[in-house]
């Protein structure tokens, strides 16, 4: 795979990277041809893991390459780490608060953003996953651009790690879209077209992402800590809460761990 991935350049391989993580956001959706309904137990279980898997790709792919490219920084190397992070958080509250979305698992009544009871239950499950892979996105893309200001921290087959991490937990959010939409009524074509048009966002993200740090390279520290800022609230904002929910504290939380546990084992392994 890594050989693979060596012919291109780093915008191409972040383009061809989230065509793979949007690839899995539709095989998610397409359980919706197989079954009308997940048992609640498999879905709070996929949402835990998906957490997991991002925290993990948070610190390991994105937070720690951040810092050790920072040793020299005049404020420290905690400065970029600490100052992209919580940007990242910031500017996903913003998002949060604009955009109407509905998280997975809530009801109607609890949808979020500018006037979010003007649309529909769909348009608000995509919007609410698309939320999701804007950072998502702009980690990957972020991860193969870093590769073109030739960074000795930032590695292929680190950049290749993060990307099958996210696209594994893109699976379930595919789910947790059209699975809702097919309970509520939708056709089966119609709630996996909703399902997978939420990783749409991904690869344009990711060429922005990979763009910007391929000609900026003093923004690098901060674009990967950015980015991991973003995954993390997401994670704290949405994703653990949509998990338990439903009364399955124990088990998502163990999912969780689960998640986090391969996605570690796969970046030290492989970057």
């Amino acid at each position: 795979m890594i050989e693979f991935f060596q012919k291109f350049d780093p915008v191409t391989q972040a383009l061809i990277a989230t065509l793979f993580t949007w690839g899995m956001t539709a095989l998610g959706a397409s359980l919706v041809f197989a079954t009308k309904s997940l048992n609640q137990r498999l879905m709070d279980s996929m949402l835990g893991f998906a957490g997991g898997v991002m925290i993990a790709a948070s610190f390991w792919s994105l937070l720690a390459p951040a810092i050790e490219m920072s040793d020299n920084h005049a404020l420290g190397s905690w400065f970029p780490a600490a100052a992209g992070f919580l940007l990242g958080g910031i500017f996903l509250w913003g998002i949060d608060k604009v955009l109407p979305h509905l998280h997975p698992n809530a009801p109607i009544g609890q949808a979020e953003g500018y006037s979010p009871n003007q649309r529909k239950r769909s348009t608000l499950l995509v919007l609410a996953i698309t939320l999701h892979n804007i950072p998502e996105g702009l980690a990957v893309g972020i991860a193969f651009g870093a590769l073109a200001n030739g960074s000795t921290e930032a590695t292929l087959a680190g950049a290749v790690t993060l990307a099958i991490g996210i696209g594994i937990q893109n699976f379930p959010e595919g789910a947790a879209v059209s699975m809702p939409l097919r309970a509520d009524g939708l056709s089966r074509k119609q709630s996996f077209f909703y399902g997978q048009f939420s990783g749409m966002v991904e690869p344009i993200a990711a060429m922005i992402g990979a763009l910007a740090v391929s000609f900026i390279e003093p923004l690098l520290p901060y674009a990967l800590s950015f980015a991991a800022g973003a995954m993390i609230f997401v994670v704290a904002e949405e994703v653990i809460p949509s998990s338990q929910e439903k009364g399955n504290k124990d088990l998502a939380s163990m999912s969780l761990m689960i998640g986090f546990t391969i996605m570690m084992i796969l970046d030290v392994a492989l970057g």
